[in-house]
């Protein structure tokens, strides 16, 4: 049962990691730290572990990180708390950093947790843009609200336009797009229409 090292590397590149073993620890950061990796530069470690099956088990995390591997190398597109997560959960001994492996994995878990509901909260990546409808003379503001999905409030008191409201959200929408002679059709969802807001609304 062959004994290693797997461990995580930060580089230059933001969103970007390396994933590779080694039996030498400090010997490997120390190469990788001075002359990079695949034409990639700024390697810091940040994490390693030292587990039985090393050989298998880094096989196994890059089948799993596969459709975000770079050609056939160590490097790899994957948010690198999800990636510490998926390592400080093997049994082993902690190399780097020194800290209770049980802590790294819950604070990578609560890092992956927090940036997942952030992705959720706007998930259809609204801008937030203030219009006026000639419908009911008045102006409004869209905003995602903590689900994720589209509020609309009126600009004057700060009152969100309800759900059931008359007319409607898409109607007071609708017209706003209408007031811009932006092309439109009936058919199109509010999440749509608003999306045509916005395009004309920020420059």
């Amino acid at each position: 049962m062959a004994r290693g090292i797997i461990y995580i590397m930060s580089t230059i590149v933001d969103g970007l990691i390396k994933i590779g073993k080694t039996t030498d620890f400090e010997s490997r950061m120390r190469i990788l730290e001075n002359n990079g990796y695949h034409n990639i530069t700024g390697l810091k470690r940040q994490f390693a572990i030292e587990v039985d099956d090393y050989d298998e088990k880094e096989s196994l995390i890059h089948n799993i990180f596969s459709k975000s591997q770079i050609n056939d190398s160590e490097l790899f597109s994957v948010d690198i708390d999800l990636a510490k997560q998926l390592l400080s959960a093997f049994d082993g001994k902690m190399i780097y950093p020194k800290e209770n492996k049980e802590k790294i994995f819950n604070k990578a878990t609560d890092a992956v947790i927090i940036k997942e509901e952030r992705r959720f909260s706007n998930r259809h990546h609204f801008k937030g843009v203030k219009f006026h409808s000639s419908l009911t003379n008045k102006c409004y503001y869209t905003k995602s609200n903590e689900k994720g999905t589209l509020s609309i409030y009126e600009v004057e008191g700060d009152i969100e336009v309800p759900n059931n409201s008359t007319p409607s959200k898409k109607q007071i929408v609708l017209q706003a797009v209408k007031d811009l002679n932006i092309p439109n059709n009936e058919n199109e969802t509010l999440y749509q229409l608003v999306h045509k807001l916005e395009k004309i609304l920020i420059k």
